[in-house]
């Protein structure tokens, strides 16, 4: 690792430290590939800071990664461990969503970037399959170490004063040194344009023929000794590569002295931001071509067309046969970006197949066709050539460090989901049609994890729109004969307002998608307009679909899809949509199903709750309860304050479990111990006796429960409890502690258990909390974290100055609570009860 946190002070720099541990774990992990995800300004969202050896463009879909998504890397965040997979066949079987995303053959390891209790992103490498985890344990060993090094790096760098590391914008894409250099010898450099300061290591000066200190003097002597009479050119290249435009490949030179040599540049860090503009650092290496010169010769000869591209698609070579199948010329090749170069080749299909060459050891092959306007037109020479088909056969061969790419006309049609099918000429979209590359797999198996109509909505946007190209998506459902809108992106604000709650008799094509049960398509909004005269349109011209949501025959609502542009659907693309349509109906009946028996727990619940909390004269209490959101489950937590003789009962209880079964069951426990306490039993009566109810009852459930029995008037205090959570003590001084309890094991395992009663003392001003394990557990963080942290937020809100304003426990239960009131996704439903003897309270 190089660089140290005291160094690293832009955002710039702090890009060059995760590529420098990016190259360094690819090396450690026998990897082709890898980068680093960071957090980011967006609570819950990682983005992917650092890609190496791969081309950004290609794998835009996995740049923002939310860390509640069944896939590796957000494991790996959230949970805090290592992450291993070593083939296909244990990635798909532990994370079918990201393996359908991915579905090629390769390893993968993910170990997270930690220091202390903060954990900064995750450091991941792509390598080659492997039989068995075993295999790459000590790989994920080196990988450890790097992430621990960068984990302190990036803590230091935190704690500068500075802004919070974190990353917000595009990664930066690297083009790391080849692992498989040529056979003869290698001399590297570096040089520091901003101060023409020249680098070179021990190897260099014996390749060149001339003395160290020469030849590291400035860029122009290096570029003098590197190509001589020549030298102008070389410095060009280096120039171009400083201000971040990469040089036409391949660079040949003839040193003064020795053979030819083969120069290699790189910039780095030409993406990284925070960087000033100008001038950037670079890196070359200067290599015995060996027979790579020869073989370049060769391949000028062939008669397939060939082109060499770096892991980043970037076109380093290409013969002449290559220029005439893809009608451009060498300089139109040469140092751009394959899907630049060729734009008719930026299609989803030929992203689909390079990625897999990318990944996976093995060729690919597949055909493409040529638009119609690009199969004829003048050569390299001026001369007209028409080209031998619309087809092409292409092949990708991929090495560690290039691509080789065929091209041979195949005179054929379409005729496998894995060929493209080009728009017909005159289409006035120019886009291909998706339909045969989108897996309905992926959007079937992340519809499985949506519980709501909100996270189906979600998955729908995320998987769905992206997959056609589309801008606009609104969900409608149907409820007594009218639908209503249940999730709308992209459309202007109020737009789609006229239409909420719309009967089954209206003309419209949403309405009548699902009650005719059929697709409905429009290349435009001419089109749709024309259909539907008087139609309110919004202000773009694309194209529309409106997709009927049917689920076992039943109508459950619409989807209408949106496009910027014009644009005409397949009849495969239309298949694909309608089954697709399919699909999300079934998961939002599943949802509205889900949602309903949500909706009777939670009134089962809120009934069960007390309304108002026994009150006495000497003792101020104050309660909270928030129910989990993720799939909007109710769970089973209550608290109570019951009369007991002459003093108050404090109860706090968790029932395992969710939904209206955890809810009933709780209802049960809560009235047992009202009852115990009304009748002024020991707490460990009182434990002992709802213990015993409930394992008569046999709901196949058990509970945990802290039982506190205060004198107001003295402020002695008995206290049990039953595998519950130890509450918290803020004496009137400030200090807050943990207060110990022996306890016994849960309700409802052991008919047998005992529980200790132990003694304390709450001072008149102090605050006695009492809580359940949603407010204080997190996944990967241990509880224990999460109560310390619960005691310093309640130091910090039971001060005077904090409850300033009407002197309440209220505010306190507010503050306490506010961080997991404004999450939006709680896995489990939370309770906090508070109470402090009146009295004078400092």
């Amino acid at each position: 690792m190089t660089g140290s946190a005291e160094d690293i002070q832009t955002p710039g720099q702090l890009a060059a430290l995760l590529i420098d541990a990016s190259t360094e774990a690819i090396g450690a992990a026998g990897g082709h590939s890898g980068g680093v995800y960071l957090r980011s300004g967006t609570p819950g969202l990682l983005r992917l800071a650092v890609l190496s050896g791969l081309p950004g463009p290609l794998f835009r879909a996995w740049w923002r990664m939310h860390v509640d998504r069944a896939f590796p890397v957000a494991d790996a965040y959230r949970l805090g461990v290592q992450v291993v997979l070593p083939n296909a066949t244990e990635t798909m079987r532990r994370y079918p969503q990201f393996a359908a995303s991915l579905p090629f053959q390769f390893g993968s390891l993910y170990v997270p970037i930690t220091a202390g209790a903060t954990t900064f992103g995750v450091l991941t490498v792509l390598r080659p399959s492997a039989a068995d985890a075993t295999e790459l344990l000590r790989h994920r060993d080196r990988m450890v170490g790097l992430a621990e090094e960068l984990g302190e790096e990036l803590r230091g760098l935190d704690d500068a004063g500075g802004p919070a590391v974190a990353w917000d914008g595009e990664p930066v894409c690297i083009r790391p040194p080849g692992a498989n250099r040529p056979a003869g010898r290698a001399g590297a450099f570096a040089w520091d344009p901003a101060a023409d300061i020249v680098t070179v290591d021990e190897r260099l000066p014996g390749l060149l023929g001339g003395p160290k200190d020469e030849i590291s003097a400035s860029a122009a002597a290096l570029a003098d000794a590197l190509a001589g009479s020549d030298a102008e050119r070389i410095m060009a290249a280096l120039q171009d590569t400083a201000a971040g435009r990469p040089p036409a490949l391949p660079l040949y030179t003839q040193p003064k002295a020795g053979p030819l040599r083969l120069v290699e540049l790189w910039n780095p860090y030409s993406a990284a931001p925070g960087i000033p503009s100008g001038p950037r650092p670079v890196r070359g290496l200067v290599v015995e071509p060996g027979p790579g010169a020869a073989a370049d010769a060769a391949a000028d000869l062939l008669p397939e067309g060939v082109l060499g591209l770096d892991r980043l698609g970037m076109v380093h070579y290409a013969n002449p046969r290559a220029g005439q199948l893809l009608h451009r010329s060498q300089g139109e090749l040469l140092g751009r970006p394959l899907w630049e170069a060729v734009p008719w080749l930026n299609q989803p299909a030929c992203e689909d197949h390079l990625r897999s060459a990318l990944l996976s050891p093995d060729p690919v092959r597949f055909h493409v066709e040529r638009p119609a306007d690009d199969r004829a037109g003048e050569d390299t020479d001026g001369t007209t050539t028409s080209y031998e088909g619309a087809w092409l056969d292409v092949s990708v061969h991929a090495g560690a460090s290039v691509l080789t790419c065929t091209f041979r006309p195949a005179n054929r049609m379409a005729s496998t989901a894995a060929d493209l099918e080009v728009p017909a000429e005159g289409s006035r979209s120019g886009m291909p049609s998706l339909a045969p590359l989108y897996r309905p797999i992926v959007l079937a198996i992340a519809l499985t994890e949506a519980v709501t109509a909100r996270q189906v909505s979600a998955v729908v946007m995320r998987e769905l729109l992206p997959a056609f190209g589309g801008g606009r998506l609104a969900l409608y459902l149907l409820q007594d004969r009218h639908l209503y809108l249940s999730w709308e992106t992209g459309f202007p604000k109020g737009f789609l307002a006229p239409f909420e709650g719309v009967g089954l008799d209206a003309r419209l094509p949403g309405v009548e998608t699902l009650t005719s049960g059929r697709p409905l398509f429009f290349d435009s909004m001419q089109q749709l307009s024309a259909a539907y005269p008087g139609i309110e349109l919004d202000a773009a011209e694309g194209a529309r679909a409106f997709l009927p949501l049917i689920a076992s025959g039943r109508p459950v609502g619409s989807c209408i899809l949106g496009f910027d542009r014009p644009r005409s659907f397949s009849t495969e693309e239309r298949a694909v949509l309608t089954a697709l349509a399919g699909l999300i109906a079934h998961a939002m009946e599943k949802a509205q199903r889900y949602e309903s028996e949500a909706a009777l727990a939670r009134g089962l619940q809120q009934a069960l709750l007390p309304r108002k909390l026994s009150v006495h004269p000497d003792v101020e209490t104050s309660g909270r309860y928030l129910p989990g959101t993720q799939g909007m489950e109710v769970g089973g937590d209550w608290y109570d304050v019951v009369e007991a003789g002459d003093g108050l009962a404090l109860v706090i209880g968790d029932v395992q479990g969710h939904g209206v079964q955890a809810a009933a069951t709780m209802g049960q426990l809560r009235t047992a111990v009202r009852a115990f306490a009304l009748g002024d039993r020991p707490p460990d009566e009182v434990l002992s006796g709802t213990n015993h109810l409930l394992i008569d009852l046999d709901p196949g459930q058990f509970a945990s429960c802290c039982y506190i029995r205060l004198d107001p008037a003295s402020g002695r205090a008995l206290a049990a409890r039953a595998g519950h959570p130890p509450p918290l003590l803020r004496r009137p001084d400030g200090h807050t502690e943990v207060v110990d309890l022996p306890g016994g094991v849960v309700l409802g395992v052991d008919p047998q258990a005992h529980y200790p009663v132990a003694e304390l003392e709450v001072e008149p001003g102090a605050i006695l909390a009492l809580y359940t394990d949603g407010l204080v557990e997190r996944p990967g963080v241990d509880i224990d974290d999460g109560i310390t942290a619960l005691r310093v937020a309640l130091a910090k809100a039971g001060t005077p100055a904090a409850r300033a304003g009407g002197r309440s426990l209220a505010g306190v239960a507010e503050r306490l609570t506010a961080a997991a009131r404004h999450t939006a996704d709680r896995p489990d439903d939370i309770a906090l009860l508070l109470a402090t003897r009146r009295g004078d309270r400092r």
